[in-house]
């Protein structure tokens, strides 16, 4: 199982629903007084992604550093 691939498309299609989220948030403002849990909604998603973005971020170097440490060049 390839677990960069996983976290990749799941980054995709979360990125997908938190977008999706953050409209409908926009649309309720708009239409009046939302309920005040409306506001916490694209929480959950946002930290997620901050996550597996991070960690996408970081693999690279740290796929570097370790091949580095390994074949013992500096």
């Amino acid at each position: 199982m390839n677990w960069n691939k996983w976290i990749r498309q799941g980054h995709r299609w979360l990125a997908i629903a938190f977008t999706l989220v953050v409209t409908a948030n926009f649309v309720a403002f708009g239409l009046g007084q939302p309920v005040v849990w409306l506001y916490y909604l694209p929480l959950p998603p946002l930290f997620v992604l901050m996550f597996t973005g991070l960690y996408m971020f970081v693999r690279p170097y740290a796929t570097k550093w370790r091949g580095t440490r390994r074949t013992g060049e500096a």
